[in-house]
């Protein structure tokens, strides 16, 4: 079965390969993406896997945890995005709950 696998806590020096590579050992990988910030072109410490298995449990159990480049990887099984979710909400000045507001 197809799945999309996120991985947090990657170290800075983790690239695509060596994502592939720790996860191949479990199934058939089809993509694995290391996210980079636009800006710096600095990895963003996350990514995410789509691969073929036949038990997802078994490769998170596998794979959660492990030393990746000195860093214990974080793995679960990623959440889809989904359609629109509206525009983001924050408590800044444009908008949101603010409370009372004092005069």
């Amino acid at each position: 079965m197809q799945v999309k696998l996120f991985v947090g806590n990657l170290a800075w020096s983790v690239d695509d390969q060596m994502l592939e590579g720790v996860f191949s050992q479990h199934g058939d990988v089809q993509s694995a993406r290391v996210i980079y910030d636009r800006d710096t072109g600095r990895s963003r410490g996350f990514g995410f896997v789509e691969m073929d298995v036949e038990d997802v449990s078994s490769v998170i159990r596998a794979t959660d945890g492990l030393a990746v480049a000195g860093r214990p990887i974080r793995v679960n099984e990623a959440e889809d995005k989904g359609g629109f979710r509206g525009p983001r909400r924050d408590s800044g000045e444009r908008g949101g709950y603010g409370g009372a507001r004092r005069y």
